[in-house]
């Protein structure tokens, strides 16, 4: 335990903000790289795919989410279903001398028009799968091709306006984007508490009692001068109850205190025990609810024997 206690609290809080700021700040670092390493913007706002521009090679430069218009799509007379539901009809077109698939949603192909004149679709460029080779070998018995020279004229990749998922794409930007405001938010609320530690949470439930910046002042001093019982990060000074541990802070009046107690839990791993650890729990007029989690026996012990002790005593 330090044998300074000048501004404890107030250091205590600004170290523990501290520590809380290296987890947004490395979410929002690994969402701003992934954002620009997966071309997530692409999703909201897909790229025009040129048309002398074959699928492999924008496939191959990263332009997965295109939008293109497309012209004399002829039906192939085959669908992709998922769960027993239709989710796309397969087409095939000519592309600048490039025979490529395009799976269109089935509002798009109407249920599966024989052939389409012009449509313009925002779609993703994927590379042929399992389901892809089945399709070109049932299209090349159809044509009484060969399967090689089926593939030889058509794209091993293909469009799917299905795989352009609205409804996913806007569940991901509400994701990221609720989730990277949420992070910006902790890390200024953060940085203000920091620098100015009354207005940090657990000083602003002294308002429930008084004024908070008096209230911090008088805790700080009855702190540094002559506290009663002093833990590894549980005080007890003339006036207060005072947390000041990684897992967060806390300042209770005493005589604002109703009701304090400890509980146990037991830490296994299987039918193993390895550990119990005791959180001090706190109730106070106004509402006020503190826990103290992860403290030893002792310590709890100590606290909850001088409060009942206390001139306070009367009011728990």
């Amino acid at each position: 335990m330090p044998e300074n206690y000048d501004h404890y609290i107030s250091k205590n809080i600004k170290a523990f903000y501290k520590r809380r700021l290296a987890a947004p700040i490395i979410y929002l670092i690994v969402l701003i790289l992934a954002w620009h390493f997966f071309s997530l913007s692409a999703v909201f706002s897909p790229d025009i795919l040129p048309d002398d521009t074959s699928l492999e090679t924008a496939f191959r430069g990263g332009k997965q989410y295109i939008s293109t218009t497309l012209s004399d799509l002829k039906f192939t007379g085959y669908t992709q279903s998922i769960f027993g539901h239709t989710n796309g009809y397969y087409y095939y077109t000519m592309r600048d001398e490039e025979c490529i698939i395009v799976l269109l949603s089935p509002n798009t192909s109407e249920e599966g028009l024989p052939s389409i004149e012009e449509v313009t679709i925002k779609g993703k460029i994927s590379k042929g799968n399992e389901n892809f080779d089945t399709l070109l070998s049932n299209l090349s018995t159809d044509l009484n091709w060969t399967e090689n020279g089926i593939r030889n004229k058509v794209s091993s990749y293909y469009i799917s306006e299905p795989g352009f998922n609205h409804v996913g794409n806007w569940i991901l930007f509400a994701a990221i984007f609720i989730t990277g405001i949420y992070a910006l938010l902790c890390i200024v609320l953060s940085v203000i508490y920091m620098f100015f530690p009354v207005l940090s949470p657990a000083c602003q439930d002294l308002a429930l009692f008084g004024n908070p910046k008096k209230m911090l002042e008088q805790a700080e001093e009855e702190l540094a001068t002559l506290p009663q019982l002093a833990t590894e990060d549980m005080f007890i000074t003339e006036h207060f109850f005072i947390e000041t541990s990684v897992y967060g802070n806390a300042i209770v009046p005493i005589d604002e205190i109703i009701w304090i107690y400890k509980y146990s839990t037991l830490h296994k791993f299987f039918w193993y025990h390895f550990s119990i650890s005791y959180t001090l729990h706190i109730s106070a007029n106004k509402h006020l609810y503190i826990q103290c989690p992860k403290n030893i026996k002792s310590d709890i012990d100590g606290i909850i024997c001088l409060l009942y002790t206390s001139d306070a005593a009367d009011e728990l």
